[in-house]
């Protein structure tokens, strides 16, 4: 009995040490700037819900305009643009069982289901109506706007994993950019243009600029 008494403050304390450890592990997962999941939780959280039988679409989301903000109203109001963007994100996730992360800067990323062309393009409405609502800062009426890319995968007969689909919709971003569209996709999962270190040739940091 004296021997169970001593060991039960010892379990005590590794219980206690152990949810600790995984309160630290999820919130290095989380973005602190908005709450949504950090680049390498999007990647585990996506890998998963590509691992399902089930249609999904990779979209790669990038603000429009971004730095404008920033060198006009200052970093402070980019962070506030950034944190409502986030939580619109993270609401239309609720609302379409999607799962949400921040990249990195004003670049965002989504698996959603994407059970026929129909669904996903309300779905992508949703988002697009969503992200251009204005954003209020410091008196100011900010208009935000986001090019979206897009890559429909089809576990049963596409064969991709999440890097190569991030470039494709990253390629379709970049289109949607260039022709003032909302939202682009990819008519299959191969990338079009090479890529240079991982990332689509042409981009920032491809040929030695800065990213």
């Amino acid at each position: 009995m004296a021997a169970l008494a001593a060991a039960l403050p010892l379990a005590s304390g590794w219980s206690v040490h152990g949810l600790w450890m995984r309160r630290r592990i999820a919130a290095a997962r989380r973005d602190p700037l908005t709450g949504l999941l950090t680049r390498d939780g999007f990647t585990e959280a996506a890998r998963r819900w590509l691992s399902s039988i089930r249609p999904r679409a990779v979209c790669l989301i990038d603000l429009n305009e971004f730095k404008q903000i920033n060198d006009t109203y200052g970093h402070a109001a980019g962070d506030a643009v950034i944190r409502a963007v986030g939580e619109r994100l993270r609401e239309w996730a609720l609302n379409n069982s999607a799962v949400v992360g921040r990249l990195g800067g004003d670049e965002f990323a989504a698996v959603v289901p994407a059970y026929s062309e129909h669904q996903l393009a309300e779905t992508l409405g949703s988002l697009t109506a969503g992200l251009e609502q204005p954003v209020e800062v410091g008196g100011h009426s900010l208009t935000i706007s986001a090019a979206i890319g897009v890559v429909r995968f089809n576990p049963r007969t596409d064969r991709a994993d999440l890097p190569e689909l991030l470039r494709v919709a990253d390629e379709q971003m970049y289109r949607a950019k260039r022709t003032g569209t909302p939202w682009m996709q990819a008519l299959g999962c191969a990338p079009e243009q090479a890529t240079v270190n991982g990332r689509r040739d042409g981009r920032p940091g491809t040929r030695g600029e800065a990213a």
